[in-house]
Protein backbone atom coordinates (compact mmCIF):
# COMPACT_ATOMS: atom_id res chain seq x y z
CA UNK A 1 0.00 0.00 0.00
CA UNK A 2 2.77 2.35 0.72
CA UNK A 3 4.46 1.89 -2.65
CA UNK A 4 1.08 2.88 -4.38
CA UNK A 5 0.61 5.90 -1.94
CA UNK A 6 4.08 6.83 -3.22
CA UNK A 7 3.71 6.30 -6.76
CA UNK A 8 0.28 8.40 -6.68
CA UNK A 9 1.68 11.36 -4.96
CA UNK A 10 4.77 11.66 -7.16
CA UNK A 11 2.48 11.38 -9.79
CA UNK A 12 0.47 13.83 -8.67
CA UNK A 13 3.23 16.34 -8.16
CA UNK A 14 4.39 15.97 -11.75
CA UNK A 15 2.25 18.44 -13.34
CA UNK A 16 2.89 20.69 -10.25
CA UNK A 17 6.63 20.68 -11.31
CA UNK A 18 6.22 20.66 -14.69
CA UNK A 19 4.32 24.30 -14.18
CA UNK A 20 6.99 25.27 -11.89
CA UNK A 21 9.15 24.87 -14.59
CA UNK A 22 7.62 26.24 -17.15
CA UNK A 23 7.13 29.62 -14.80
CA UNK A 24 10.85 29.86 -14.77
CA UNK A 25 10.98 30.16 -18.47
CA UNK A 26 12.29 26.68 -18.88
CA UNK A 27 10.19 25.33 -21.02
CA UNK A 28 10.02 21.15 -21.05
CA UNK A 29 10.57 18.49 -23.62
CA UNK A 30 7.07 18.39 -24.19
CA UNK A 31 6.72 22.08 -25.24
CA UNK A 32 6.85 21.92 -29.09
CA UNK A 33 8.68 24.69 -30.48
CA UNK A 34 10.19 25.45 -26.98
CA UNK A 35 13.85 26.56 -26.47
CA UNK A 36 15.53 25.58 -23.39
CA UNK A 37 16.87 28.10 -21.43
CA UNK A 38 19.70 27.73 -18.73
CA UNK A 39 19.01 28.45 -15.26
CA UNK A 40 21.93 30.40 -14.82
CA UNK A 41 25.44 31.63 -16.89
CA UNK A 42 26.13 30.81 -20.28
CA UNK A 43 27.46 27.40 -22.31
CA UNK A 44 31.27 28.23 -22.49
CA UNK A 45 34.23 25.97 -23.60
CA UNK A 46 38.11 26.58 -21.93
CA UNK A 47 40.30 25.27 -24.71
CA UNK A 48 43.26 22.65 -23.42
CA UNK A 49 45.77 24.32 -20.85
CA UNK A 50 43.52 27.70 -20.80
CA UNK A 51 42.25 28.93 -17.44
CA UNK A 52 38.67 30.34 -17.72
CA UNK A 53 39.33 34.20 -17.20
CA UNK A 54 43.07 33.91 -19.16
CA UNK A 55 44.63 33.31 -15.44
CA UNK A 56 47.64 30.94 -14.38
CA UNK A 57 47.55 30.32 -10.20
CA UNK A 58 50.64 29.30 -9.43
CA UNK A 59 50.34 27.47 -5.93
CA UNK A 60 54.03 26.32 -5.90
CA UNK A 61 53.10 22.46 -5.97
CA UNK A 62 50.97 22.96 -9.05
CA UNK A 63 49.24 25.63 -11.47
CA UNK A 64 45.44 25.45 -11.58
CA UNK A 65 43.12 26.77 -13.87
CA UNK A 66 39.88 28.00 -13.24
CA UNK A 67 37.18 25.43 -15.75
CA UNK A 68 33.29 27.11 -13.97
CA UNK A 69 32.95 29.68 -11.35
CA UNK A 70 30.57 29.77 -8.80
CA UNK A 71 28.56 32.94 -11.03
CA UNK A 72 28.59 30.77 -14.19
CA UNK A 73 27.01 27.71 -11.98
CA UNK A 74 24.30 29.33 -10.25
CA UNK A 75 26.26 29.44 -7.28
CA UNK A 76 26.35 25.19 -7.01
CA UNK A 77 29.90 24.27 -8.21
CA UNK A 78 33.60 25.12 -8.63
CA UNK A 79 35.55 23.61 -11.06
CA UNK A 80 39.41 23.67 -11.67
CA UNK A 81 42.36 21.51 -13.44
CA UNK A 82 45.74 20.71 -11.01
CA UNK A 83 48.15 21.17 -14.32
CA UNK A 84 51.73 20.08 -13.56
CA UNK A 85 51.09 18.72 -10.02
CA UNK A 86 54.68 18.21 -9.26
CA UNK A 87 55.81 16.73 -5.45
CA UNK A 88 54.84 18.33 -2.34
CA UNK A 89 50.96 19.22 -2.24
CA UNK A 90 48.53 20.25 -0.15
CA UNK A 91 48.77 20.02 3.69
CA UNK A 92 46.19 17.09 5.13
CA UNK A 93 42.92 19.17 6.13
CA UNK A 94 38.91 18.65 5.82
CA UNK A 95 35.97 20.81 4.79
CA UNK A 96 32.85 21.32 7.16
CA UNK A 97 30.93 22.30 4.35
CA UNK A 98 32.37 20.95 1.12
CA UNK A 99 31.82 18.23 -1.10
CA UNK A 100 35.32 17.76 -3.54
CA UNK A 101 35.54 15.89 -6.52
CA UNK A 102 38.90 14.56 -8.00
CA UNK A 103 39.39 13.07 -11.52
CA UNK A 104 43.24 11.86 -12.23
CA UNK A 105 43.82 12.68 -15.95
CA UNK A 106 47.74 12.04 -16.06
CA UNK A 107 50.13 10.62 -13.76
CA UNK A 108 50.14 8.94 -10.60
CA UNK A 109 48.94 10.77 -7.09
CA UNK A 110 48.34 9.57 -4.01
CA UNK A 111 45.32 10.86 -1.43
CA UNK A 112 45.40 10.03 2.19
CA UNK A 113 42.00 9.87 2.68
CA UNK A 114 40.61 9.24 6.29
CA UNK A 115 42.57 6.23 7.28
CA UNK A 116 43.49 5.05 3.66
CA UNK A 117 46.05 5.44 1.13
CA UNK A 118 44.69 5.81 -2.42
CA UNK A 119 46.99 4.90 -5.03
CA UNK A 120 45.20 7.13 -8.40
CA UNK A 121 46.43 6.80 -11.89
CA UNK A 122 44.32 8.06 -14.58
CA UNK A 123 40.59 7.09 -14.99
CA UNK A 124 40.67 7.46 -11.32
CA UNK A 125 37.59 9.21 -9.50
CA UNK A 126 37.73 10.37 -5.69
CA UNK A 127 34.35 11.92 -3.78
CA UNK A 128 35.45 12.86 -0.53
CA UNK A 129 32.79 14.44 1.59
CA UNK A 130 32.76 17.41 4.11
CA UNK A 131 34.60 16.44 7.86
CA UNK A 132 37.04 13.76 5.99
CA UNK A 133 40.72 14.49 5.90
CA UNK A 134 42.43 14.34 2.64
CA UNK A 135 45.48 15.71 1.13
CA UNK A 136 47.00 14.51 -2.40
CA UNK A 137 50.75 14.16 -3.53
CA UNK A 138 52.52 13.12 -6.57
CA UNK A 139 54.12 9.26 -7.05
CA UNK A 140 55.55 9.83 -10.16
CA UNK A 141 58.48 11.71 -11.94
CA UNK A 142 55.91 13.16 -14.45
CA UNK A 143 54.16 15.80 -13.32
CA UNK A 144 50.25 14.70 -13.08
CA UNK A 145 46.74 16.23 -14.22
CA UNK A 146 43.93 16.30 -11.92
CA UNK A 147 40.26 17.57 -12.33
CA UNK A 148 38.65 19.03 -9.18
CA UNK A 149 35.17 20.17 -8.82
CA UNK A 150 33.92 21.67 -5.29
CA UNK A 151 30.68 22.32 -3.94
CA UNK A 152 29.53 24.66 -2.55
CA UNK A 153 31.81 27.32 -4.36
CA UNK A 154 33.43 29.98 -3.51
CA UNK A 155 37.48 27.79 -3.08
CA UNK A 156 37.86 29.94 -6.03
CA UNK A 157 38.72 32.82 -3.93
CA UNK A 158 40.88 30.88 -1.33
CA UNK A 159 43.10 29.51 -4.55
CA UNK A 160 43.53 33.16 -5.61
CA UNK A 161 45.01 34.39 -2.47
CA UNK A 162 47.32 31.23 -1.80
CA UNK A 163 48.96 31.75 -5.11
CA UNK A 164 49.42 35.29 -3.92
CA UNK A 165 50.90 34.31 -0.67
CA UNK A 166 53.25 31.31 -2.68
CA UNK A 167 54.45 33.78 -5.12
CA UNK A 168 57.25 34.85 -3.36
CA UNK A 169 58.21 31.04 -1.94
CA UNK A 170 57.39 29.33 1.27
CA UNK A 171 54.58 31.11 2.64
CA UNK A 172 54.13 32.31 6.79
CA UNK A 173 52.02 29.46 8.18
CA UNK A 174 49.95 31.59 10.35
CA UNK A 175 49.13 33.22 6.75
CA UNK A 176 47.71 29.90 5.47
CA UNK A 177 46.56 29.09 8.78
CA UNK A 178 44.56 32.71 8.62
CA UNK A 179 43.90 31.59 4.89
CA UNK A 180 41.87 28.35 5.63
CA UNK A 181 40.04 29.34 8.60
CA UNK A 182 38.41 32.09 6.45
CA UNK A 183 37.63 29.35 3.51
CA UNK A 184 35.87 26.30 5.64
CA UNK A 185 39.12 24.49 5.88
CA UNK A 186 40.51 22.81 8.60
CA UNK A 187 44.73 22.49 8.37
CA UNK A 188 46.11 19.18 10.11
CA UNK A 189 49.70 19.53 8.54
CA UNK A 190 51.76 21.89 7.03
CA UNK A 191 51.96 22.53 3.55
CA UNK A 192 54.77 21.02 1.04
CA UNK A 193 56.31 22.68 -2.06
CA UNK A 194 58.10 20.71 -4.78
CA UNK A 195 61.19 18.97 -3.48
Amino acid sequence: MRRRSFLWTAGAAMPAALMEISALGQGTAMDSGSTVKPLHGEAHVVGAGQDRFGEKHTLGYSTILFRVSQNESGGSIFALEHRGLGKGGPPEHFHLYQDEWFYVLEGECEWHVGDRVVHATPGTYLFIPPGVPHNITNVSERPARVLMTVSPPGHEHYFEELARLTAQGAPDPKAIGALRARFDTDQLSALTTKS
